[in-house]
């Protein structure tokens, strides 16, 4: 498949018409579409270094950038490769790389965070928690594990966030579960101590107790929540919790 591109007409077209021709149809219609001896990803990295080992950190470098990140190239690759070509191309050159670099990849620290918390449990993150947002600070996310018999969601809380206070009401029985499977987490019920959590760790919370939970400052945090049946059963949603009550470093 060849790449299209216009740049040159663009940019050169009335100017130097050749040269845009070159550019757009010989460069990247011929060169950068010989898939079948180099695929387009492999392109991207002897381009991103080659500029590099120039100094030609311009606008023509960030648009390889670009295009390096959307032909497969990671943000833990483009670093480890700047990296490499480091102590090839020049320490000076190498910095300034990064400095562009580093914008072009700036959104993906949060999706390679989530995607190695996801490596970590076997239940899937599951979808952003919006039916519950309004109960939450920072971003939530919500998979069903079992809604038969009784109700299991496996909740993933981001770095810092977590669910306001709350109190589970029942007649009898009720009250909730929590079985932590990923990452790191806390635990508070009104009146006493914050209680740090871990996978493996198992929170039983009774009715009528007013408690939060979420995740670390530093770290992606998961439980399974788990329904426990009981009569005239229903959740009261209370203040969120303060910066002052949520523990911003470790226990």
């Amino acid at each position: 498949m060849a790449v299209k591109q216009t740049a040159g007409r663009d940019a050169l077209g009335e100017f130097a018409p050749k040269f845009a021709q070159l550019n757009d149809d010989v460069l990247f219609g011929e060169v950068w579409s010989r898939e079948d001896r180099l695929s387009l990803r492999d392109r991207s990295l002897v381009t991103v270094v080659a500029l590099m080992a120039q100094g030609l950190v311009d606008s023509s470098f960030q648009y390889h950038l670009i295009t390096a990140k959307q032909n497969g190239i990671t943000r833990t690759e483009i670093a480890e490769i700047l990296t490499h070509a480091a102590f090839y191309a020049g320490w000076p050159k190498a910095w300034a790389a990064f400095r562009m670099a580093k914008d072009v990849w700036a959104d993906d620290a949060a999706s390679d965070a989530m995607a190695r918390h996801q490596k970590e449990m076997v239940f899937p993150i599951g979808k952003p928690n919006d039916g519950f947002a309004a109960y939450f600070t920072g971003q939530s996310y919500l998979h069903p594990v079992s809604a038969s018999q009784i109700g299991i969601f496996n909740v993933t809380f981001e770095p810092g966030c977590r669910n306001n206070w709350h109190i589970h009401h029942a007649k009898s029985g009720g009250g909730q579960i929590l079985v932590c499977v990923a990452g790191r987490g806390y635990y508070q019920e009104e009146g006493k101590p914050v209680q740090e959590l871990r996978p493996g760790d198992v929170v039983n919370i009774p009715p009528e107790v007013k408690h939060w939970h979420g995740a670390a400052a530093d770290s992606w945090f998961s439980h399974l929540a788990v329904e426990v049946p009981g009569e005239g059963t229903s959740n009261e949603w209370c203040e969120p919790v303060t910066d002052e009550e949520y523990p911003h470093s470790g226990l």
